[in-house]
This record gives C-alpha cells, sequence and structure tokens, in this order.
C-alpha cells in the first residue's frame, strides 16, 4: 500500500505542473483580451491610458514567463488569484460551487453505475435475446446523444409538459440556500443529475456485456457447466467478480467525461455549479479562474483513477502482488 500511494505520489507531483504549465500556454495563445472580455462594450469608450493602468493592476503587462513564475509561486502559498468576474478570491469561488457539482456528478455517477452495470450484466446473460437487442439499441443511442440536448428533451417533457420538475435552478429562485428543504434540493437536483446518468449508462452497459460474454465463453465457465452448475451459479461463484472489475474500472475513468457533461447539463438547467462557472471563466476572459478549476478538475480526474486503481487491488489478489512487489 506504501508503495502503491508513493507511486501516485509521484504521479500527481508530476501532472500537476504539466497541466498547469499547457493550460497557462493555451491561453497565451488564446484571442481573449482579459481587459477586453470584462469591460466588455465599454472598451470604446476607454482611453489606450485606462487600458495600460488596468492591465498593469492585473500584472498583464509582465512577460509570459514572469507571469506564469509569479503565478506558480502564489499558488504554491494557496492562492489561486482573484476572478474578474466573480471580485472574489478563486478559491473562494470554486469552493462555493464545487460542492453543488459534486452532488450533482456524484447522483449521476451512481445512478449510471448500477444501472449501466445491472443492464450489462441482463444483456449478457441474455445474449441475442430480445433483452439484449432492446439494451444494446438503448446504448447505442445513448452513447452518441449530446448531453445539452438530452437535458433540454427532459425540460420539454418533464418541466414544460408535465411540470413534474422545476425548469432550472438548485433551489426555488429567491430563497437563501441555507432556508432550502432536502426535498426541494432532491427535486431541483433530479432532472441535471438524470441527464447525466443517462448519458454515462451506455459505457458501463456495453463493457460490461462484453465483459460477461467473455467470462461465460471461457473454459473454466464451461467446465464448471459440464459438472452441472447453473447458469446463476455460473454468475455468482465465477462472473460477478469478472465482470465487476472492468465496470469498476469504466465508472471510475469517466470522471473527466463527468466532469464535461456536468458543464453542459449545468448551464441547460442554470445549475449554479462549477460547470457553469467555467462557462462564466471562457466567456468572460476570467483567466484566474479559468486556471483554477482546470487544476482542479485535474484533481478530481485523477482520484477517480486512484480510487479505481486501489479498488482493482482490493478485489483482485493477483494485482495486489502485482502493485506491492
Amino acid at each position: 500500500m506504501k508503495f502503491f500511494l508513493r507511486k501516485k505520489l509521484i504521479q500527481l507531483i508530476l501532472i500537476l505542473p504539466a497541466v498547469a504549465m499547457l493550460s497557462f500556454a493555451l491561453l497565451q495563445f488564446s484571442p481573449i483580451d482579459p481587459v477586453q472580455a470584462y469591460i466588455g462594450a465599454d472598451m470604446l469608450q476607454m482611453s489606450q491610458e485606462q487600458r495600460q493602468q488596468i492591465a498593469e493592476r492585473w500584472g498583464l503587462d509582465q512577460p509570459p514567463l514572469m507571469r506564469y513564475l509569479h503565478w506558480q509561486k502564489e499558488i504554491l502559498s494557496g492562492n489561486m488569484g482573484r476572478s474578474l468576474i466573480f471580485q472574489e478570491p478563486v478559491t473562494k469561488v470554486i469552493a462555493r460551487r464545487f460542492l453543488p457539482s459534486l452532488a450533482l456528478m456524484g447522483a449521476a455517477w451512481l445512478l449510471s453505475g448500477v444501472i449501466g452495470f445491472i443492464l450489462g450484466i441482463i444483456a449478457g446473460l441474455k445474449e441475442n435475446s430480445i433483452y439484449d437487442r432492446l439494451i444494446r439499441l438503448y446504448a447505442y443511442t445513448l452513447a452518441s446523444t449530446p448531453t445539452f440536448w438530452l437535458g433540454m428533451l427532459l425540460v420539454i417533457i418533464f418541466s414544460v409538459q408535465l411540470g413534474w420538475t422545476p425548469v432550472c435552478c438548485a433551489y426555488p429562485p429567491g430563497m437563501n440556500p441555507s432556508d432550502v428543504s432536502i426535498g426541494q434540493w432532491l427535486r431541483h437536483l433530479l432532472l441535471p443529475a438524470a441527464t447525466l446518468s443517462i448519458i454515462s449508462v451506455a459505457a458501463v452497459t456495453l463493457h460490461t456485456r462484453q465483459k460477461l460474454l467473455e467470462v461465460l465463453n471461457s473454459d473454466f465457465v464451461l467446465f464448471a457447466r459440464a459438472k452441472g452448475e447453473s447458469t446463476w451459479g455460473v454468475f455468482r461463484r465465477h462472473a460477478l467478480r469478472h465482470t465487476l472489475l472492468p465496470a469498476l474500472t469504466i465508472q471510475f475513468a469517466t470522471f473527466g467525461e463527468l466532469f464535461g457533461g456536468s458543464i453542459l447539463a449545468e448551464q441547460v438547467f442554470s445549475y449554479p455549479g462549477l460547470g457553469q462557472a467555467t462557462i462564466k471563466a471562457g466567456l468572460g476572459g476570467d483567466i484566474p479562474l479559468l486556471l483554477g478549476i482546470v487544476l482542479v478538475s485535474a484533481l478530481f480526474v485523477f482520484f477517480g483513477n486512484t480510487v479505481a486503481d486501489l479498488l482493482y487491488t482490493v478485489i483482485d489478489p493477483r494485482m495486489r502482488k502485482a502493485t506491492t512487489s
């Protein structure tokens, strides 16, 4: 375990500076002018001296290398800078926005994992049956469905036509978040979480089905069947562990896709999470906030992959030996 954690820590130390450097370089080459994005239409009414004063205040008059080194120094001291849009520290904006996003992604991740695994097991056990064909059609269709399109479709059906769910937001507009009940919070969470989970079901379903078919057609399963083992007995004693491992890996590996999907879902539902803040930062040229979100999302994805590797070693003794050797 110590070797595993040490290896992961070294990977994290190498990955984060690389992500920071690449993100900073991409934003430097992007056509975004932070001063123009911040001032907007009033830019034409400002003199060149006023623009220069704003650039000096934000440190934009310095060479890119100097700005990067200064940013790295501040990051190491725990200061991610100040958001130009929200006019408060980036760490405070991310902390406030991350919890709603975490609730949304957590609910979607859990739902998609459980439903996808069950559908994959049914499709594998009933190969080429009507159930298998319907599940595969469902998975292939969803795999090519855009998140924002599905979100708008669900809003039209369940919010506008049926009136079962709210149209937007994480809580009723005008209410203080501290006054929102759990029931109101869950009601507003339902549709965004359903959008994300429905999209994410496809990958787990198809991989679980394929892995189950490989196990069912293996020699040791054929030998077990020859000894009179039932289909349920074969699945419970031999196939469950072999299908659970890839399903877990796929599910944890989708943290990156989950974060990307949440950006679109939060925009469709006006959900005040980190995804919506990312779009605002991108459109508004809020580079400090954008870089802070990139680092947090990299940490989030790395955490998902680390947990997947850790579970692998817990479930499969062979992987545990390979990790500790």
